[in-house]
């Protein structure tokens, strides 16, 4: 037993000096590093020490003890966020055991989807590997479907994955032409009349329950007697007093215009976020202020008569507009596989117009402003998180590889499922032919 004693004495004695030695300034020399939108230094250097950036430029003075890191052929990027997804949620789309990513129950404002994350997700690390170095993940169901929370990709525990566990309560808007629950051979479509009704009812139902909030809200402060807390009614305060914004889904350019003027009329914060036809109001929410989260680029045209290309051009269209993009993939368990091609669907929406630098921040600073984190995420500054990755060449190119990241200081490791099969069968025998 002392033995044992010593040998774990010793371990621990190792970990000690393996957390000293990864506490000691690293500075890293590349080909070129974007540290923000419309910041590049060619070539770069950057000083990392205690997961924090000490320095930054073409040339940093280096301390007496710092390890160098050359990376001279790499161009370093700060890591990507993904401003919303299903990630660690849902596994397999075709087997409903493995989802989590939708609750029962139409208005369930107390539920924190980062709760439900399983760490050992097989989606995280394939993520993780192409450049996504957190992600907002985002709770569905009903038309109050909880509060979103923004997680690193990496980590042993939800926990010490999670970086901000509220970020906004999510609100999805009645839209048009609304479609029977559970539509069957026997279902007769709905008429205009009908449809009208039921979206009358279900924004009243909206309006109804944002009223009894703000009663209990008010309830609450006048600290009446026998007053009893509810869950439910508890989450709703951040958003009641403008901590975290109201994150509103819409896509239909009535349905978008509706549900702006209803949050601006409560005086609440907003995000929208779908937005398939928010270019046809581009002005309108420039004009209100509204920062968006386009997430149709890789859609059909919602209407014939639209240019097939149309998608594509929708965020130049709201950035000439002058208006905060964010650029995301649809919601649900089937994205979560696809989060990896983030990247990408930025890289067609700049084909068709969308300014690099633009491109650039609605995958970095945008999001990180949006979820209230831009003073340690979204660019590479003096006193923000060391999170960067390097990559072989233009981040945007299909061809380029992401050779490294660095989260918070620390190097993870970029092995996935999709690397593993491919050294697997890149390895295979060659076949003996008879």
């Amino acid at each position: 037993m002392k033995s044992s004693g010593k040998i774990l004495l010793v371990l621990l004695f190792g970990l000690h000096l393996a957390k000293v030695s990864w506490a000691e300034p690293v500075l890293y020399r590349t080909k070129k590093i974007h540290a923000a939108p419309a910041l590049t230094f060619q070539p770069g250097e950057i000083l990392v020490e205690n997961g924090k950036i000490q320095a930054i430029g073409k040339s940093v003075k280096k301390p007496a003890k710092c390890k160098t890191i050359e990376w001279k052929e790499l161009e370093i990027y700060p890591g990507l966020i993904s401003p919303g997804a299903s990630l660690g949620l849902a596994e397999i789309n075709a087997l409903r055991p493995t989802r989590d990513e939708r609750e029962v129950g139409s208005h369930t404002p107390e539920v924190e989807a980062w709760v439900a994350i399983n760490p050992d997700s097989e989606l995280i690390p394939v993520a993780r590997a192409n450049g996504i170095a957190h992600a907002l993940v985002v709770p569905m169901g009903g038309t109050i479907s909880g509060t979103s929370g923004l997680i690193a990709l990496d980590g042993w525990g939800v926990e010490e994955m999670a970086v901000k566990k509220k970020v906004a309560l999510h609100l999805w808007w009645p839209g048009h032409g609304l479609s029977l629950p559970n539509p069957t051979a026997a279902s007769k479509p709905k008429s205009i009349e009908e449809q009208s009704k039921e979206r009358k009812s279900r924004i009243h139902e909206i309006d109804e329950f944002f009223d009894q909030a703000e009663a209990y809200r008010n309830a609450r402060k006048a600290k009446i007697a026998n007053f009893s807390k509810i869950p439910g009614w508890e989450a709703m305060l951040p958003v009641l007093d403008r901590e975290i914004p109201l994150m509103i889904h819409a896509d239909d350019a009535r349905q978008i215009k509706a549900a702006v003027e209803w949050a601006i009329d409560r005086n609440y914060r907003y995000v929208l976020s779908g937005g398939r036809d928010a270019w046809k109001l581009a002005d309108w929410l420039a004009e209100k202020k509204t920062s968006v989260i386009y997430r149709h680029i890789f859609r059909a045209p919602s209407q014939r008569n639209q240019a097939h290309d149309r998608q594509y051009r929708a965020p130049a269209i709201l950035a000439e507009a002058g208006i905060p993009l964010s650029i995301g993939l649809p919601l649900g368990a089937w994205s979560a596989a696809n989060q990896r091609n983030l990247p990408y669907h930025v890289a067609q929406a700049m084909a068709y117009g969308l300014p690099r630098e633009k491109a650039l921040a609605s995958i970095t600073l945008e999001p990180a402003k949006l979820m209230g984190v831009d003073n340690r995420l979204g660019s590479l500054e003096i006193g923000k998180d060391a999170t960067f990755l390097s990559c072989s060449g233009d981040l945007f190119d299909l061809r380029t590889s992401v050779k490294h990241m660095i989260l918070a200081g620390t190097e993870v490791d970029l092995e996935s499922r999709h690397t593993r099969l491919y050294q697997r069968y890149d390895n295979r025998p060659v076949p003996q032919l008879k």
